[in-house]
């Protein structure tokens, strides 16, 4: 007897262009509430960095007909079903702040979260730490952040979340062997995110290459994990290369 597959319902609305929006729309609002809306448009993707949540490029695209450039937001899709809309959100202004540091302030060397930064982020109501807590540093190479509670950040997301916000589409496949793939994979998110269908990535299905940066001058290369490289820079004397994580 012929097993019964149950037929998978087709989505109702264009899935690029409502998940592409639903970031567009956030952009426009946290610009308008935390920018005073002086950032300029960029193109906003989705990108499977490993161990990111997302980064942003200056000047990463070009137009080959009226010759302009704009910037890049990536957004690491592998997370959307895994992590809190909150953190989503929060990953989105955290790149917008480059962005405005590198149109409108100075930024440090590639990869190198400096102070005018720092304070940017604190201005708008997150709190940057490289531990994600309080108590951690707000300057470095790996730095992540915290909603200040009842902060311009806080305000702005919770006004979007008043317009029935969301997030549609997320990765089914989350990293295996982090954290936030245990947060829906062992048991019901308890809403409507999805976590039902997650399907956390088998261990051999990673990508079998990782990203190191001189901590000092920022130059990148690609190698296997647990390679040791040491930088040939002048200026750096041999400095190791650290796991990059954006």
């Amino acid at each position: 007897m012929t097993p019964k597959v149950e037929a998978m319902a087709a989505p109702t609305i264009d899935p690029t262009t409502q998940a592409y929006a639903e970031l567009q729309a956030a952009y426009v609002h946290y610009n308008n509430a935390l920018f005073d809306g002086k950032l300029p448009h960029c193109l906003i993707t989705m990108q499977r960095e490993k161990r990111t949540y997302g980064y942003f490029s200056s000047r990463r695209f070009g137009n080959k007909h009226d010759k302009t450039m704009t910037d890049e937001i990536a957004m690491n899709p592998s997370y959307f079903g895994v992590v809190p809309l909150l953190e989503i959100l929060q990953t989105l202004v955290h790149e917008m702040a480059h962005a405005w540091q590198f149109h409108l302030g100075e930024p440090g060397r590639r990869g190198y979260h400096n102070k005018e930064w720092a304070d940017k982020m604190e201005a708008i109501g997150l709190m940057p730490s490289d531990t994600g807590k309080p108590g951690g540093k707000k300057t470095g190479e790996k730095m992540a952040d915290y909603a200040i509670e009842g902060g311009p950040f806080m305000q702005a997301t919770e006004a979007l979340l008043g317009t029935d916000f969301r997030i549609s589409w997320f990765d089914r496949h989350p990293p295996a062997g982090t954290e936030v793939a245990a947060i829906f994979g062992e048991s019901d998110s308890g809403d409507d995110s999805g976590g039902s269908m997650i399907e956390p990535m088998a261990p051999g299905n990673r990508s079998n290459r990782d990203k190191y940066r001189c901590p000092n001058c920022g130059a990148q290369a690609w190698g296997k994990p647990g390679l040791m490289l040491l930088c040939g820079a002048d200026e750096c004397n041999g400095e190791p290369f650290e796991l990059a994580t954006n």
